[in-house]
């Protein structure tokens, strides 16, 4: 018996197995967190994009109405997929004599987990844009 239980713990065959069993969750978790992560920073660069287009359209002279500054916003935004896409209505004020106008977008997307939901994420981007008069 003694001989049997000593082969036996020698015996190192079907570790490997095991072993793959325990971590191969993991990783396919962690590929997939990569995956939603990369969904986001697309995201974030189309909102960027489309935020730096509707800024362009805003300084134009004379200053286009702020339907077409969201318009040209909304025609330039790429990347947004499971998400929801935002742009409020511009603000404008005025500081140090000259005019301004504030243009702000803001994306919400849920991640998931594979099997349970994940955080969801709100990434906003704001630009002040000065207008000519």
């Amino acid at each position: 018996m003694t001989r049997l239980l000593a082969k036996l713990r020698r015996n190192d065959r079907g570790a490997a197995v095991i072993e793959t069993a325990f971590a191969l969750p993991a990783l396919v978790l962690m590929m997939w967190m990569i995956v939603q992560a990369g969904l986001v920073f697309r995201a974030m660069s189309g909102i960027q994009h489309g935020l730096g287009q509707g800024a362009r359209t805003a300084t134009l002279f004379p200053k286009p109405s702020n339907t077409a500054i969201l318009a040209s916003i909304n025609d330039a935004v790429y990347g947004i997929g499971p998400g929801t896409f935002t742009i409020p209505t511009p603000v404008s004020g005025t500081a140090d004599g000259a005019n301004y106008l504030d243009l702000k977008v803001t994306y919400t997307q849920p991640t998931d987990m594979l099997l349970f939901p994940g955080p969801t994420i709100t990434v906003s981007r704001s630009k002040r844009v000065w207008i000519a008069d």
